[in-house]
């Protein structure tokens, strides 16, 4: 047990003792460090003037990935290298991207630049990505710009991000690999005492037994919800227990009947597994938050969480998934449907964690389409999430799996339109018209800031339209609008 966080600022070993279960990484560099280039903009992870580089180890590898440092809270950098704007210039040289941002003019007022240079930042740093406009815009879609457009910025992301990184953090990545070994250990982290702390095990055992003491805890995993709890409800949450450091709880585990998720398993690195089960599957988490969302938020905290406009679980559960549970008793599965009893509440128990989701793959026989509909196409969440899976014999659906996300208090199936699309045929639309109509017994939807409950029924029956549309045969750019983009490009 040691009561410090410990990681690599500027080449050099920092460690803290006095970390408050909800400090946040910004407010650390802002008002203890002193570091005010890091900007504070929205306060919620979504205009990335914030962004800080965080690298670690991956299978041996120094890998830097971009951070909303406003809801990253500072005892999860522990084991890592924290990079911001201040790091990057050298011996009074300018940064490669800090130079080219300059040269083609992609600042106006610069409140937006040092996260934008901290996201390419961990660009120029990453490996096997292609050269081309939409690798950039995929990478930035977590930066706003709000005064000098982007076009400047892409040109100096494509001018400097894309050739073999040449910079003082390629330099000494040796040394740095080996502090990052030297500051990694196996020890519990405890910092406060039984009334307020933040915590972090290293093993599943030591988890149950601490959450099972302190069952009032809040569990975090990736922190990109329970940030907003701290930074915009300002809600007092005295004590914290990170998952990120559990010894096997990230594992991927790829079978022939499916895959396997651990619940601190990132969007990041699930991303290509994932996109192996399903093209949709892969779509859809392109489109989960941004890039600093993805590299911190969790398919198992999306879960845990238990929103009703959560974009993974209506998929999952179209895709038949189960979930599984743990406290110090032991562990329990269930399906992933269960798991979700009403608004707010979720079937776990008081000192329960979820440990994992395992999906199925997909039959050479069912079809699998899912569908996300959103106010902004990039880093927004769902008004309506629609996943659709049909099992089809001689173009006959024999069964159908149906889920939506933001028709109801939780994410729930379509059970009628499911129980009335069985012996639908996928060459005669003529008879799909019971399963959509099925949809309006199904589903009472809400009216809220996002969607009204008349679009929200609506569009939930275009989109089983669509999945039936596709499943018979036509092709996605006349239904999908992205689809029918890339086409014409």
């Amino acid at each position: 047990m040691r009561d410090t966080i410990r990681f690599l600022k500027g080449g050099e070993i920092v460690e803290l003792s006095d970390v408050k279960p909800t400090e946040t990484l910004l407010d650390y560099l802002r008002l203890r460090a002193g570091e005010k280039g890091t900007k504070e903009g929205c306060g919620e992870g979504d205009c990335g003037a914030c962004t800080v580089a965080i690298g670690r180890l991956v299978e041996g590898k120094l890998v830097y990935q971009p951070v909303n440092s406003c809801i990253q809270l500072l005892g999860m950098i522990d084991g890592a290298e924290l990079v911001t704007v201040e790091d990057l210039a050298e011996d009074g040289r300018l940064h490669p991207v800090q130079r080219a941002m300059a040269d083609l003019h992609g600042s106006q007022c610069g409140f937006c630049t040092p996260g934008f240079i901290m996201s390419l930042f961990t660009l120029y740093h990453a490996e096997g990505e292609t050269r081309s406009r939409k690798a950039v815009t995929d990478w930035l879609a977590g930066n706003l710009c709000r005064c000098t457009g982007y076009r400047p910025i892409i040109d100096a992301a494509l001018e400097s991000c894309f050739d073999s990184a040449d910079d003082a953090f390629a330099w000494r990545g040796n040394e740095t690999r080996e502090k990052l070994r030297l500051i990694t250990d196996s020890s519990d982290i405890f910092i406060g005492d039984s009334e307020s702390f933040f915590a972090s095990p290293t093993s599943i055992d030591g988890l149950a037994a601490l959450y099972r003491q302190h069952p009032d805890a809040t569990i975090v995993s990736g922190a990109t919800d329970v940030g907003l709890w701290i930074t915009k409800q300002l809600r007092a949450l005295p004590k914290v227990i990170w998952l990120g450091r559990i010894y096997g709880l990230d594992r991927i585990e790829e079978t022939p009947s499916g895959l396997l998720i651990g619940a601190t398993a990132s969007y990041v690195t699930c991303e290509t597994a994932i996109a192996a089960l399903s093209p949709d599957l892969g779509e859809l988490w392109r489109r989960i938050g941004s890039k600093q969302v993805r590299v911190s938020g969790t398919v198992g905290g999306n879960i845990a969480n238990g929103s009703p406009i959560g974009d993974t679980p209506p998929a999952l559960i179209a895709l038949g998934a189960t979930l599984e549970l743990q406290n110090a008793d032991g562990s329990r599965t269930l399906p992933l449907e269960d798991f979700f009893i009403d608004y707010g509440r979720q079937d776990r128990k008081e000192d329960e964690f979820v440990t994992g989701v395992f999906v199925p793959r997909p039959d050479p026989n069912q079809i699998f389409r899912c569908y996300k509909i959103s106010k902004r196409f990039d880093q927004d969440i769902s008004a309506v999430m629609g996943a659709f899976r049909f099992t089809v014999m001689d173009s006959k659906i024999t069964e159908a799996r149906i889920a939506y996300g933001g028709m109801a208090g939780t994410p729930k199936r379509a059970k009628g339109a499911e129980t009335a699309l069985i012996g639908a045929s996928l060459e005669d639309p003529s008879t799909w018209g019971a399963g959509m109509k099925a949809l309006l017994s199904d589903y009472t939807p809400m009216t809220d800031m996002r969607a009204s409950a008349e679009y929200r029924m609506e569009t939930a029956r275009a989109l089983l339209a669509k999945a039936l549309m596709e499943a018979s045969g036509t092709e996605a750019a006349q239904v999908r609008v992205l689809a029918a983009r890339e086409a014409a490009e």
